[in-house]
């Protein structure tokens, strides 16, 4: 049964017994307490209709309307924010060094050349070794022809070149002394020399740096709000852009071919810097 067919039933229950009282038809007790009832229910009906509909007024002074302030959505207020990125940097000493060396050979066949440069490496491995060395590794090998150009004949093949190269890694204030030895156990190449850090010390390093970038977008902040009369309320969000470990610092290569027995490779290590980057968006 729809609202209106209700409303419609009501109603004209409700005039017949108000015809029946407005007559002065004698009514039974029955009667008047069915009168009595169907009135009750025709209130407790409307205010079932009031409480569904919140725009509903009922008959006399009792509304239930929603007030419009109450209606509308209260919008939230846009969410102020200061973003600032800091730097921070910390240096450490190099105590480690990385070399690669190596054995270079020439010889009229293939052969000769492998078994010479075999036996001269071997015997610096064998002294690494000996001198417990860290990531001791065979970074690469090479062999290959040697050829004679003539503008009127074929190119001819005089003779092979050769080489073996390896790298480790020592304390920085014991490479000098171990290239003298290197050399001398027949290593006549030197490609590579760069120093660095400790993991440890690296590790410890970018903590530092984070710590001081992390201040240092804080204070820029509240230096900020303080001159606009602000204050910082909460960080919302915080981005590390980096503390990566550094790049080994590299020195030249140098091709060695005799050593003087006068005075020890001199060898210095270096610093390392690592820098960080952090970026917070703060409430204020």
């Amino acid at each position: 049964m729809t609202l209106p067919s209700i409303s419609k039933h009501i109603a004209v229950a409700t005039k017949v017994c108000t015809r029946q009282q407005d007559t002065g038809r004698p009514s039974q007790a029955v009667e008047r307490q069915k009168c009595s009832k169907l009135r009750g229910r025709r209130y407790i009906l409307m205010l079932t209709v009031c409480s569904l509909l919140p725009w509903a007024t009922l008959p006399g002074s009792l509304s239930l309307s929603t007030p419009p302030a109450m209606a509308q959505t209260t919008q939230a207020s846009p969410l102020r924010v200061i973003t600032v990125t800091g730097s921070g940097q910390e240096s450490i000493p190099t105590t480690l060094t990385r070399i690669e060396l190596g054995v270079q050979a020439q010889g009229p066949t293939a052969v000769a050349v492998q078994q010479d440069i075999a036996q001269r490496q071997s015997r610096v491995i064998e002294l690494l070794r000996r001198n417990n060395v860290d990531k001791l590794q065979t970074n690469g090998i090479r062999l290959s022809p040697q050829y004679s150009y003539n503008n009127r004949e074929q190119p001819r093949i005089t003779g092979y070149s050769g080489s073996n190269t390896i790298s480790f890694e020592l304390p920085t204030d014991q490479v000098g002394g171990l290239l003298d030895d290197a050399i001398d156990a027949g290593a006549n190449q030197i490609n590579r020399v760069s120093f660095t850090a400790t993991d440890a010390a690296i590790a410890t390093a970018q903590s530092t740096a984070l710590a001081a970038a992390t201040r240092d977008a804080r204070r820029q902040a509240d230096a900020v709000l303080a001159t606009l009369g602000l204050s910082a309320a909460e960080v919302i969000s915080i981005q590390v852009n980096g503390a990566q470990a550094p790049v080994p610092y590299p020195v030249a290569r140098a091709d060695v071919a005799l050593r003087s027995e006068a005075a020890s490779t001199p060898v210095e290590g270096s610093e390392q810097t690592v820098n960080a980057r952090v970026t917070l968006q703060i409430r204020y």
